[in-house]
């Protein structure tokens, strides 16, 4: 059975920050949308879900992030995802030029957790906590392909 990654779902807290934060890095909106009713119940398995959506694409259309935005229930806050806890962990987006793509996060308040490394001269990266908590993962080759 062939399988494709559709997308990767988000939630935040304010969708229009996270837009603005994704936007800013290359990413484009491909739709936005409010959900509600029966369908989104079950499919979510959420009785009452009502979100506010949006979907975004990376350049070139090889990924997708589906932003969502709570309406009802309430959003429930939790701590920010840590590096080594078990479950959904990080989205991650290959860069041309790190240091702008950092300059790009830092005008929405996001700095790296603690600074930027190099992985046996292959890669540049670092991680930043983007807008919700969410941890981004930035990096740059250092090699051609």
């Amino acid at each position: 059975m062939p399988i494709t990654l559709e997308n990767v779902g988000i939630a935040v807290r304010d969708i229009e920050a996270a837009i603005a934060f994704f936007t800013d890095l290359g990413l484009t909106v491909l739709g936005r949308d409010t959900v509600s009713g029966e369908w989104a119940d079950t499919a979510v398995g959420l009785d009452g879900n009502h979100a506010k959506i949006a979907m975004l694409q990376t350049p070139g259309g090889g990924g997708r992030l589906e932003l969502f935005e709570y309406i009802h229930p309430e959003a429930v806050e939790t701590s920010p995802t840590l590096p080594h806890e078990i479950g959904m962990h990080r989205v991650a987006f290959s860069v041309d030029d790190l240091d702008e793509a950092l300059e790009t996060a830092a005008r929405h308040g996001c700095h790296p957790l603690r600074g930027v490394a190099t992985y046996e001269d292959v890669y540049k990266l670092t991680y930043v906590r983007g807008p919700s908590g969410i941890l981004v993962m930035l990096a740059q080759a250092l090699t051609g392909p």
